[in-house]
């Protein structure tokens, strides 16, 4: 039966003793094993190195393949795509076939995946694996949540949801490193062969999960299905598409035009569209007493949108700043994957702690406070980075400005996951997962598209600018500069190409001054921009529970 009050449905949330009553109605005290949470993590970790070894390892696979990095990069975006498009169908056949059955099944099927990828030939047949791959994680990244409610209860499950939040930022950190070192001294193949040997020992472990429920009879909403998912992929494409083919009007790139009008954008549209049709046609098949492909009391209440607004918000400014911190490191200083690698360590180790500690303060603070500190440390820290930044960056700046982000970013992931999960009953966990990978992946793309596009916007209007009143460029070396297609490249490639057109060596150092003030100026206005962002999303987070549940106390009150 549905619970239509919201403060019924958040009772149990942020509560850090919860009494158990079995079937003869004795208090069970006894803790669940942590078992079944290492199998979980394991799978997640799984599937974060699949992603994590193609880009630390995309010039390694490209120079294999003798192919050029795009080829790889169109292998992350297809395992992306597949990812998000099938989430929602994912959670409905773990619902149906059972939530161990289908863990283990996928598991498998993601094992052999990393095994078609190492012995690839080419390019096409790593992709093929990927989307394997990617139809494997679209089905287990709402199965493990479903694992998560299955073994644990009240404050035992806050902590596992903690910890399955917290293993995604700790597995990039490890990926980065284990597949730098193994791409480094060995073969990028290894990292891959290892990920074959990890998903047999997950499949073998699995057999001590304990057995869900299935519900056979339960229909499949394929109308539902394929509305989302091409809903997803519009979405997904038309963001990441936005630099190549046009923020508004058409560029050179763009495969086609609509009276001059970018395709992308038309993407998004089109695809915020079939997002509305999805939900009317769930309400339909809801309404005639039919199941729909997502259980739609996950967002029922205005709370419940909050949190997912605000997990959107989050994920989405930590791909940015995911993108725009290797984007510096490589191109302004040089550095390779490894030194990326480390110079993220500070922003990924504190999510890591923030989510791990943040249920802490579940009995003293409510969600709406928790989240709404964490985006203004986040805003803090953002504002800090931008302030800080030079051509120069020293590493003693980019640890607190990356450790305050990082604070804000992870409190954040564990908070809002916490809260969609104890929102619902035990029976839509799975749709809470879809709900929350969806999230994650569209914020993703859309994180990374717009800060590619708007941080290549503004160095292309800073050159234009620039050159437009620099007399010491001769206006015959400026045609010779594509203007409608300024890109972050680094001074060594600039001075490299301006010096084959026959400029003097004044005018070339000019160039390089201009490109890298231009640069500066752009990642500056860029983080500003994020920071403006997470305070913008402070607003939102006043939507979320304003309960507190103290210690040995059964009442609920508002948090201001």
């Amino acid at each position: 039966m549905r619970r239509s009050s919201w403060t019924w449905r958040v009772k149990n949330f942020m509560n850090p003793v919860t009494n158990h009553t079995s079937i003869t109605g004795v208090e069970d005290d006894l803790q669940p094993s942590w078992k079944p949470l290492v199998i979980i993590v394991l799978a997640q970790v799984l599937m974060v190195f699949n992603v994590s070894t193609l880009q630390v390892s995309i010039d390694a696979i490209a120079s294999s393949f003798s192919r050029p990095a795009t080829t790889v990069a169109t292998a992350i975006v297809t395992y992306s795509l597949v990812v998000a498009a099938c989430l929602m169908l994912g959670a409905r056949i773990a619902r149906v076939q059972g939530s161990r059955r289908v863990f283990r099944a996928m598991v498998g099927l993601f094992g052999i995946a990393m095994a078609v990828i190492t012995v690839s030939p080419g390019t096409i047949t790593m992709t093929i694996g990927q989307v394997i791959a990617g139809a494997a994680a679209a089905v287990l990244v709402p199965t493990l949540v479903v694992l998560i409610t299955d073994s644990y209860k009240g404050s035992q499950q806050a902590k596992a949801v903690a910890v399955l939040s917290a293993g995604q930022p700790l597995g990039i950190v490890l990926a980065f490193f284990i597949a730098g070192f193994l791409g480094t001294w060995f073969s990028w193949r290894v990292t891959f062969g290892l990920l074959v040997l990890l998903a047999g020992a997950v499949y073998k472990l699995s057999e001590q999960l304990s057995p869900a429920r299935s519900e056979p009879g339960t229909r499949i909403d394929w109308t539902g299905a394929a509305l989302m998912a091409s809903a997803v992929v519009l979405v997904s494409l038309g963001f990441n598409s936005l630099t190549g083919w046009g923020v508004l009007l058409a560029g050179p790139q763009a495969p086609f035009s609509v009276l001059d009008v970018s395709p992308a954008p038309i993407m998004i549209i089109c695809g915020v569209f079939l997002f509305q049709a999805f939900l009317i046609w769930s309400r339909k098949l809801q309404a005639v007493g039919q199941t729909p492909l997502m259980a739609l009391e996950v967002i029922d209440t205005p709370q419940e949108r909050s949190a997912v607004f605000a997990l959107f918000a989050i994920g989405g400014i930590t791909a940015a700043i995911a993108f725009l911190v290797p984007l510096y490191i490589q191109v302004v200083q040089g550095g390779s994957s490894l030194q990326t690698a480390v110079a993220l360590i500070p922003l990924s180790v504190t999510s890591v702690a923030a989510a791990l500690l943040v249920v802490r303060l579940y009995e003293r603070l409510s969600a709406r406070q928790i989240a709404r500190y964490a985006f203004l440390l986040t805003a803090i820290g953002l504002v800090f980075l931008g302030a800080v930044i030079r051509n120069d960056w020293s590493n003693s700046w980019v640890v607190i400005s990356l450790v305050i982000v990082g604070i804000g970013e992870g409190a954040l992931v564990a908070l809002l996951f916490n809260v969609l999960v104890t929102a619902s009953p035990k029976a839509l966990a799975g749709d809470v997962g879809s709900l929350r990978g969806t999230a994650n992946n569209l914020a993703n793309a859309v994180g990374t598209a717009v800060a590619s596009a708007f941080i290549v916007s503004l160095l292309s209007t800073s050159v234009n600018r620039e050159l437009a009143q620099n007399s010491l460029i001769p206006h015959e070396l400026k045609q010779q500069i594509d203007l409608d297609n300024v890109s972050f490249v680094t001074n060594d490639q600039l001075q490299s190409t301006l010096e084959s057109t026959g400029a003097a060596r004044e005018q070339v150092d000019e160039a390089v001054r201009i490109n890298t003030e231009a640069r500066l100026l752009s990642l500056k206005v860029s983080f500003f921009a994020l920071a403006g962002l997470a305070l913008l999303a402070y607003f939102p987070a006043g939507g979320l529970p304003g309960y507190v549940h103290p210690k040995l106390s059964d009442g609920l009150r508002d948090g201001p």
